[in-house]
């Protein structure tokens, strides 16, 4: 009888053991899809607040040569970060790359170009854009911008702008 007692307890404290372990495995695996559920998010909001950065001068009427060389060094740090060098071809939008383009015209850089290079190349388009206000007109050309957003990277990856 006292065997058959000390039995049943080892039995009742196996199967506590098991509920336990039982109970661990699912707060793991719950825990888990938790964590994945939350990183999901968090990248989401990053994607999302990256590509407001250009999105927000899609559909505005005063889009000046100011907001493209904006876009464009945007763009330019994005290339450097991620070791880019400028492209010979459109991009794909299965990497990181961005791509401004001015009147059909790539403006941005990427990793081998040296800031003075990029300085010089902004602010001979600045130049060229304020002559046209000394050479007759008051006001600064107006741009439509337009961008693409890569299925794969959920990112835009090109910008495009062109006068009105």
């Amino acid at each position: 009888m006292e065997n058959a007692s000390k039995a049943l307890l080892m039995a009742g404290g196996v199967l506590l053991g098991i509920m336990i372990l039982s109970l661990a495995v699912y707060l793991f695996s719950n825990f888990g899809s938790t964590s994945s559920t939350i990183h999901e998010n968090i990248e989401a909001n990053q994607i999302s607040q990256f590509n407001s950065q250009f999105m927000q001068y899609v559909g505005k009427e005063n889009v000046t040569i100011y907001d493209v060389i904006s876009m464009a060094n945007l763009a330019t740090e994005n290339n450097k970060y991620y070791e880019f060098d400028k492209r010979a071809t459109m991009p794909t939008g299965n990497d990181n790359y961005i791509t401004i383009l001015l009147n059909n015209q790539r403006i941005e850089y990427g990793y081998g170009n040296t800031s003075e290079e990029i300085e010089d190349d902004y602010n001979e388009k600045l130049s060229n854009e304020t002559k046209n206000i000394i050479n007759g007109s008051s006001d600064l050309p107006k741009y439509n911008v337009q961008v693409e957003i890569s299925g794969t990277t959920r990112r835009v990856y090109i910008v495009k702008c062109t006068k009105k």
